[in-house]
């Protein structure tokens, strides 16, 4: 089955998936707190992208802010962070990010409106835009 052929399934990640979200946080060279994931977990404010029962992608939001998205390399430009952002968005209506320049175009793509805030940029989007 090509990666094209595969589907993407999001869902709430579980209490006892801490170790698969931050292995996909870390490989991706993203820093965020393991404790500050473990206490989300169970939430939707943590959710993970599978593919054929392999958790390739997770993103981690408070409240309608992404703290972090990230896919796994050999599942990337495969629709999983579009996915991601997209479910998290039906969820909360509206989201924020702050993010660097080389993911500027991932945003861009998804009808995130971008402008630079303090040296870094910073994308907002609402369910209906």
């Amino acid at each position: 089955m090509s990666d094209g052929e595969r589907e993407t399934t999001v869902r709430v990640a579980e209490t006892d998936e801490l170790v698969d979200v931050m292995r996909v946080l870390d490989g991706a060279v993203l820093e965020l707190d393991a404790e500050s994931v473990r206490r989300r977990l169970g939430t939707d404010s943590v959710l993970v992208a599978e593919r054929s029962g392999h958790v390739v992608g997770a993103l981690v939001r408070d409240d309608d802010h992404v703290d972090a998205v990230a896919v796994r390399r050999q599942h990337r430009a495969a629709g999983v962070g579009t996915a991601l952002v997209r479910d998290a968005l039906s969820r909360t209506g509206h989201l924020t990010a702050e993010f660097d320049p080389r993911v500027r175009e991932f945003y861009e793509s998804l009808g995130f409106e971008i402008r630079e805030r303090n040296g870094r940029l910073w994308g907002e989007k609402r369910a209906r835009d």
